[in-house]
């Protein structure tokens, strides 16, 4: 039997993804034999500016399919062409296997300004599951695109959104003898690409602040010693962080972006410390005879995970935030390096090395239920995506080549590369653009 998607949405948030539902919800979405099958969903072009409306109605299709929890109906197959104020045939899309339908419209008012709705429609239930109106500049309806999407995804998977969002990553040029290393940024599914620096010093390990629109990297001109830079989105503004004697490196904001936690080296140690960005005060966090490194905050600020070779290889350990009672929790074959907290709490991201080849992995904070999302012969630097579903990661396939982007789902079923100009390497996925 049939049910809405208003019955159906708990569910399917709690077999594909882990979550919670209530107990009245009924299943139409299945997984079996790890062949989880996508849900048919049809995206109307969006009526009134023609041109804009395509676009907005293109970026929606393109944003539900990339995410690989939906598959959007081919606009060949379409049964009608409803208008955003008719309530569609719904008989027709139930023929032609949808499950959803989203229709929409874009207007601009006297002043020029546009004025972009949509509706979500049950086509089982036949009743309107949400609806939105944004005005906003013209300059902005490809955003807007992205604000409807999350709403969509939002509303059918009870996951937060990700497509407002932004990833910023190194972008790599030249011959590997000679590679000139630009920190850039772009919206996430490639558009909107726009260089922060000119190449003149090579940029590694840019990390976003989950709370502003800060990034701190690690850049070397020739002949000095590394520095991390942190640079303002907003703004333009750039200020130089650390102590000229050392080498600062791994820089990590706070979950309020008031902090960096970074790994300070002297001599062949290196230990955490933590700095206040308004005071410049540092506060040790780690001091011993090890190599310790890419600290993250948990979501709550209450703790960093880190790696460290304290115990003979490389390995994620978990501590407080003011380095108390630091524990191991990766086990197993090989070395375990480059540690992400999820936003939501509930997993730690991290690369794998093992028999010449790199895994990108997920365990629970207390090093449990440890999964491998996708494997190959280089694969480093997983970043979260704001709502916690997704890690992007870059591949190196080896050879005279490059680096690429790729994100994977929690559940290792869905893989798909994340468009760049070149090559690039340390990915890091910005918070929700909404409200900032």
């Amino acid at each position: 039997m049939l049910r809405s998607l208003s019955q159906r949405l708990a569910l399917l948030a709690l077999i594909l993804f882990g979550l919670s539902a209530p107990a009245n919800a009924q299943l139409q979405l299945r997984i079996g034999g790890g062949a989880f099958q996508p849900m048919p969903i049809a995206i109307t072009d969006f009526g009134g500016d023609a041109s804009l409306g395509l676009l907005v109605s293109s970026v929606v299709t393109n944003n539900l399919r990339r995410s690989g929890y939906f598959t959007p109906l081919d606009k060949a197959k379409f049964p009608e062409s409803p208008g955003f104020d008719a309530v569609p045939g719904f008989e027709k899309w139930r023929s032609a296997g949808v499950q959803a339908l989203v229709t929409g419209r874009v207007g601009r008012d006297a002043s020029g300004k546009l004025k972009v709705e949509f509706r979500l429609w049950d086509v089982t239930s036949g009743q309107q599951m949400t609806g939105q109106q944004y005005g906003t500049d013209p300059a902005n309806a490809r955003r807007t695109g992205h604000l409807i999407s999350d709403a969509v995804y939002s509303k059918i998977t009870g996951l937060g959104g990700w497509f407002d969002s932004r990833i910023a990553f190194v972008d790599e040029s030249g011959s590997k003898e000679n590679r000139r290393k630009r920190l850039m940024v772009m919206d996430q599914d490639g558009a909107n690409v726009r260089a922060l620096t000119g190449g003149e010093a090579s940029v590694v390990a840019p990390r976003y602040s989950p709370a502003t629109q800060d990034i701190a990297y690690m850049t070397q001109t020739s002949g000095q010693q590394p520095r991390i830079q942190v640079i303002n989105l907003e703004t333009g503004t750039r200020q130089a962080i650390g102590r000229m004697d050392s080498m600062s490196t791994s820089p990590r904001f706070s979950p309020d972006g008031r902090r960096l936690v970074m790994s300070v080296q002297q001599g062949g140690n290196a230990d955490i410390v933590a700095m206040d960005l308004a005071s410049k005060s540092q506060t040790p966090i780690t001091n011993g005879n090890a190599i310790d490194t890419s600290p993250t905050f948990s979501p709550d600020g209450s703790k960093i995970v880190f790696e460290s070779d304290r115990g003979g290889s490389q390995q994620v350990y978990v501590m407080g935030a003011d380095g108390s009672n630091p524990t191991r929790i990766s086990f197993g074959e090989g070395s375990a390096s480059q540690p992400a907290w999820s936003p939501r709490g509930d997993l730690i991201a991290f690369t794998r090395q093992r028999k010449g080849s790199f895994a990108i992995c997920v365990m629970k904070p207390d090093g449990s239920g440890e999964r491998v999302l996708t494997e190959g012969f280089h694969n480093e630097g997983p970043t979260f995506a704001p709502n916690g579903q997704y890690v992007l990661f870059f591949r190196d396939p080896g050879g005279e080549g490059g680096g690429k982007l790729y994100m994977v789902d929690i559940t290792g079923k869905v893989e798909q590369p994340v468009p760049t100009p070149s090559y690039a390497s340390d990915p890091t996925w910005s918070p929700l653009l909404a409200g900032r």
